[in-house]
């Protein structure tokens, strides 16, 4: 079991023993450190609080640098918590989480927020297949066609499929397998994709399912 917040670096390839090229993703995986302890008596449930990078102490809020002060740690860009049932042993306000939680072969979660696309169609956004390219429809192509009737329902239902924001959601992609450790660099390569673009920040645990 484990659990650490980390960086997506990008992509790239490794060859297994069937000489087969395996996509990757590589991860700068910590080191994080536990800024907060919460417990069932003070906050009703038991998680740990972990801080991952670092930056200015000037353009950080009072209350967020005594909140780290109290680590005795810098101010971390991020913050995020993760349940003390993912991690092998109790750790202490400061304590240190590296890469070395994990090891190869590993399965993991990986949650991370997803590219922005911006305003899409529904061609882009939901797989439409717009409209006939015949009969004399020359503007229908990329169309959604009907989102309700104008004597029945006379409106449109919640949830219809329609162009809109796209991507810059929360997503899990499950049951990664872990490739390779490196904990001299702090790296963790993964089988397959995770969410978001390179140097979207990412929270790995053990999978749960």
């Amino acid at each position: 079991m484990g659990a650490i917040l980390g960086k997506k670096i990008g992509m790239t390839r490794l060859y297994n023993d069937k000489r087969e090229a395996v996509p990757c993703t590589v991860i700068q995986a910590g080191p994080c450190y536990v800024t907060q302890v919460k417990s069932t008596e003070q906050d009703g449930y038991e998680a740990y609080q972990l801080g991952f990078g670092e930056r200015d102490e000037k353009k950080v809020s009072k209350p967020l640098a005594g909140h780290y002060k109290k680590a005795g740690k810098n101010p971390g860009y991020i913050l995020s918590e993760v349940s003390k049932s993912l991690m092998p042993e109790e750790l202490a306000a400061g304590a240190t989480v590296s890469v070395d939680v994990f090891k190869e072969g590993d399965k993991i979660d990986v949650l991370g927020v997803t590219k922005g696309k911006g305003f899409a169609g529904v061609v882009k956004r939901h797989n439409f297949g717009g409209g006939s390219r015949t009969h004399g429809q020359s503007d229908r192509l990329r169309a959604p066609g009907s989102v309700g009737g104008s004597s029945d329902p006379s409106r449109t239902f919640k949830g219809t499929r329609m162009a809109g924001r796209m991507g810059g959601e929360n997503k899990t992609t499950r049951n990664l397998v872990i490739v390779k450790v490196m904990p001299e660099s702090n790296l963790i390569v993964v089988k397959g994709a995770v969410p978001g673009p390179k140097n979207s920040y990412v929270k790995i645990v053990s999978t749960t399912k």
